[in-house]
């Protein structure tokens, strides 16, 4: 049994098949799916598939870095942390939230004074963070650092450097790296980092989906039910049994999200 910390199998791209990828989910031994809101409009699809599959299908709450809208970003904010206060208990992460620099700088100052704002949500709602960070790992250590023994969560889809995990690791100690297809990427240095520097104890498993699909399946799209392909990976990186990276891994997950 596995939990996959991060889809969004409720977008469009599952639209002709959603609940038989939900299905072969299922067969492949998911436990839970944990689906990451990115902007206003999706809010709808994703309560809509959580309510179909409760207990299976678990809603956040956030706005994505690269989903600002050109104007009105404040009441897109205020509408998410609304729906927040009124349904107590729905929702089980913050996120995905975070920075995003990694095709232009033009809004890093609102970026920061967004994830600044969803920070001050996760420590009043005591929810985790699912934080997406591309281009942006030292603003996003100085923006979390005042609130490190605040908060937890995953800093999600890791591919940074043996560095950039020893540093997060170490001044995030309530937090794991989520580790998805680019662990089986053929010229991923991923492996090289996590057998050095982030014990078993510090991950959990991701698809991000539909995206980042991994070998044999990159390029196409991604689905729930290819974590046992990542989860083959760590077996080989870590010399461990599959089993006990799934254990461990579903072990980790529940330390973060409090109520699966």
């Amino acid at each position: 049994m596995y939990i996959d910390t991060h889809t969004h199998i409720y977008c469009e791209d599952f639209n002709a098949d959603r609940h038989e990828a939900l299905r072969r989910a299922r067969e492949a031994g998911a436990r839970a799916l944990l689906l990451p809101n990115i902007d206003a409009a999706s809010i709808a699809p994703m309560l809509a598939l959580c309510e179909a599959y409760p207990q299976f299908c678990y809603p956040m709450m956030g706005l994505h870095p690269t989903e600002l809208p050109t104007e009105g970003t404040t009441r897109v904010l205020d509408l998410m942390e609304q729906e927040l206060q009124d349904h107590p208990g729905r929702y089980i992460a913050i996120g995905e939230v975070g920075l995003d620099f990694y095709w232009d700088r033009s809004r890093e100052e609102e970026q920061k004074q967004v994830f600044q704002r969803q920070l001050e949500w996760a420590v009043r709602f005591n929810l985790p963070l699912v934080i997406h960070s591309r281009s942006a790992h030292r603003e996003l250590v100085e923006t979390l650092l005042p609130q490190s023994n605040k908060v937890r969560g995953i800093f999600h889809c890791f591919s940074g450097s043996r560095e950039e995990a020893t540093e997060l690791l170490t001044r995030f100690p309530h937090f794991m790296l989520g580790i998805g297809g680019v662990l089986t990427f053929k010229k991923c240095k991923l492996p090289d980092t996590l057998s050095q520097a982030v014990p078993l104890s510090r991950i959990v498993l991701e698809t991000d989906s539909p995206w980042l699909a991994p070998t044999p399946h990159r390029g196409k799209r991604n689905e729930p039910a290819y974590i046992p392909l990542i989860i083959d990976k760590l077996s080989e990186i870590y010399q461990v049994a599959p089993d006990t990276i799934a254990q461990a891994t579903t072990h980790n997950a529940t330390t973060i999200f409090h109520t699966l």
